[in-house]
């Protein structure tokens, strides 16, 4: 995802109601995300649908790897050379 453009990315929540089709189509092509105002302070973030499952994805995997690696600190983990046999015993 591309970084918010603060000239162009940062709009009061006013503005938005009054062109929201305008809005909803610069997030679909720039495929930046753009940050709601109300009384000078952000409110919400509108992100194109795919980069939205792009992001989603990304936390998923991260979530694996902290819990692989709570795992791992926990004793829970596989060497390398026992996890390398039994794949190659399959």
């Amino acid at each position: 995802m591309s970084r918010v453009r603060v000239d162009e990315d940062i709009r009061p929540l006013s503005e938005f109601r009054a062109g929201v089709a305008t809005f909803v189509k610069q997030i679909h092509e720039t495929r930046r995300p753009m940050v709601l105002t109300q009384r000078g302070r952000g409110v919400a973030v509108l992100v194109d649908v795919h980069e939205y499952e792009k992001m989603q994805a990304r936390l998923e995997l991260l979530e694996e790897l902290y819990q692989a690696e709570e795992q791992i600190a926990s004793g829970q983990g596989v060497a390398h050379e026992d996890a390398k046999v039994c794949i190659i015993s399959r």
